[in-house]
């Protein structure tokens, strides 16, 4: 019932487009014994049917700007590359700590300095 739950809670976080896998990566590593690779694995997969509803509803909702998508998607696919052979050299312990760091810096950022952005 708790992945259930889970499940429900970041596919509605992921299809507001603000990124599930910040509360499903840490939920499913404090209540599994996962290796962080399978964990960020596990988000990854789980945020392809997410990413596809949401892609559609913002696509007929006019949301998308296809001429700034298309470096964004080249560059991205290019990153995810990378990105994927770093985390799979990385030892699990090292990432997970990695991955907190990230999630600091982004909270932190969240607080101090997104809301001075003229929107």
């Amino acid at each position: 019932m708790i992945f259930f739950l889970l499940g429900l809670i970041t596919g509605a976080i992921g299809g507001m487009g603000i990124g599930g896998g910040t509360i499903l990566i840490p939920s499913i590593i404090l209540l599994t014994n996962l290796k962080q690779q399978t964990v960020q694995s596990i988000n990854l997969i789980s945020f392809i049917p997410v990413a596809i509803v949401a892609l559609v509803v913002h696509y007929r909702n006019k949301n998308i700007l296809l001429k700034l998508s298309y470096p964004l998607i080249f560059f991205g696919i290019f990153g995810t590359f990378i990105g994927s052979k770093l985390a799979l050299t990385l030892s699990s312990t090292l990432l997970r700590k990695w991955f907190g760091v990230f999630l600091l810096i982004m909270g932190i950022y969240e607080v101090f300095y997104k809301g001075k952005k003229k929107e």
